[in-house]
């Protein structure tokens, strides 16, 4: 019986036999449809990825006012359309190892402090010209200038010298960091020519498609690269579009409805009506992501620590795990890490205490409302989210008053500018590269405001100490201090949820971020 399915199962893969038949025949011979659809994938990456054809996806997360200029991703698709035609230093595997691209090699001093990257022979840019060594250098040089208001700008500045010598680019750090080339693997550090300095927005570098439509907001195509160095390994299909879907209903609609081949952002609360749909698969899988409200801490009335201790415990997030994300992630601690990251240590788990925040928010001598903006682009049940929160917090007196926004202008508008909103971040490879993204005073994208010199001290003594174990307490020590003095609400973690239609072969769990660490339009394929 087994042998005969597997005969069946290749000839689906060869693209002589349907799908629908394969099944229907598996069905016959009492054979569960996951183990038969497990063989389907077994002989479809047996017989090799299938070329051609338009790999497409319909998203949340685009605006009208995005560019293609890598330095100012900060939502969901352009972090996806940038991993298509983007080329970067080095990647992460789903496994957590550095995968080197660009940089064939990289070797570092005893100290940790001097780096040495190889670059790549053969790398061609989407204008024909060759990557050399100085394009890589000048990349990371514009990253590392406040002007490029890159999200990648945090952990630069502890590069103080970047040079071309050759085909290697040697960069000397202020203070050791072993964790150097996790963080180039950063999303922003996409390889450009001269960096991107004469015109960061083109759209240029060496990755597996050539832009041909970019319409912020709306839509967004690609090519496959005939010259892309890697060949066969990437790039499957012969175009890929990326349509910017907003709302969750048309998002999920579209999928069933064949436009698009793969969604992301599935909202937990549809996920087991999702998985009813014939030919649709939910791919979730656990990672560092994290759902927030955020504070700043230098704007009245947020100044005061005792009003932001006041409303993390005002949040009751047992409930919001439960009823927001149904199961689909963990609690929050108010703090960014959780056990995905290497030396991650347990911390007392805070609670839904009414009575402790009606103290500490008497003791803040605040008096009134408290303005909370929230859009359902924040993230999946956003809105849904802050109405919990509303409700657990009247019961401690505070009256919190939700301001809904459009999605459309959200990130530019309101994250990283209002004082009090919802938010979402993706998470980073390590513990260095998410404090120095968003907690050190000089990084741009420090959402909550929270510049205090001793933790950037923390920071960086962090980054230099090679010892792991004297590592491991120092971020202890650091999340102790977000946790108990920041200005991170943290009630969950989530799950990154995203969903393929029929025919979409190839996927990888991958749990840094959504979408194969947005790369499954670049690696996925279409059955034949």
């Amino acid at each position: 019986m087994s042998n005969e399915l597997e005969f069946l199962s290749r000839r689906v893969a060869a693209g002589k036999l349907s799908r629908r038949d394969f099944l229907g025949r598996a069905a016959a011979l009492g054979i569960a449809a996951p183990f038969a659809n497990s063989l389907l994938s077994s002989a479809a990456r047996a017989a090799g990825p299938v070329k051609g054809g338009t790999l497409k996806a319909g998203l949340v997360g685009g605006e009208s006012t995005n560019s293609l200029d890598p330095a100012l991703f900060m939502t969901q698709v352009p972090f996806a359309f940038g991993k298509c035609w983007g080329e970067m230093i080095v990647e992460l595997s789903p496994e957590g190892k550095l995968e080197n691209r660009i940089a064939e090699e990289i070797g570092s001093s005893k100290d940790a402090k001097i780096w040495t990257l190889k670059i790549r022979d053969g790398v061609e840019f989407h204008n024909g010209k060759t990557v050399t060594a100085e394009d890589v250098a000048a990349t990371l040089e514009r990253h590392s200038d406040e002007k490029s208001k890159s999200g990648a700008l945090g952990y630069m500045k502890g590069i103080d010298t970047i040079k071309a010598n050759g085909k290697e680019v040697v960069l000397t750090l202020k203070e050791a960091n072993a964790d150097l080339p996790y963080l180039l693997s950063d999303y922003h550090l996409i390889v450009q020519p001269n960096g991107g300095k004469d015109k960061a927005d083109a759209g240029i570098s060496a990755g597996p498609y050539v832009v041909k439509t970019n319409e912020p907001g709306v839509r967004h195509g690609g090519e496959r690269f005939a010259n892309y160095w890697q060949g066969d390994k990437m790039g499957h299909a012969d175009q890929i579009e990326i349509i910017v879907i907003n709302d969750a209903t048309a998002r999920t609609a579209a999928l069933q409805g064949g436009q698009v081949n793969m969604i992301n952002r599935v909202e937990p609360k549809i996920v087991d009506l999702i998985k009813r749909v014939p030919g649709v698969t939910i791919r979730n899988h656990a990672g560092p992501g994290h759902y927030v409200f955020i504070m700043h801490c230098n704007t009245a009335p947020f100044d005061n620590n005792d009003l932001r201790m006041a409303l993390k415990l005002a949040i009751d997030r047992e409930e919001m795990l439960t009823k927001v994300l149904r199961g689909y992630g963990s609690l929050g601690n108010d703090f960014p890490i959780n056990a995905s990251y290497p030396l991650f240590t347990e911390i007392e788990q805070r609670k839904y205490d009414p009575d402790k925040a009606k103290f500490h928010y008497k003791k803040s001598g605040h008096d009134g409302t408290v303005l909370l903006r929230t859009s359902d682009v924040a993230f999946p049940g956003a809105v849904d989210a802050s109405q919990l929160f509303q409700q657990s917090a009247a019961k401690a007196g505070i009256k919190i008053e939700l301001k809904r926004e459009p999605g459309d202008g959200y990130w530019n508008e309101v994250w990283n500018k209002q004082p009090f909103c919802a938010s979402y971040w993706g998470g980073r490879s390590t513990q260095d590269q998410m404090y120095s993204t968003a907690y050190l005073s000089t990084a741009d994208w420090n959402d909550t405001r929270f510049k205090r010199p001793d933790f950037d001290k923390m920071v960086l003594a962090a980054r230099a100490e090679l010892d792991e174990a004297k590592r491991k307490q120092m971020y202890h020590d650091m999340a102790v201090l977000v946790r108990d003095e920041g200005g991170l609400i943290l009630p969950m973690f989530n799950q990154f949820i995203d969903a393929t239609g029929a025919k979409v072969d190839g996927w990888v769990d991958d749990p840094h971020q959504e979408l194969m660490n947005g790369y499954a339009l670049a690696k996925c394929w279409l059955q034949a």
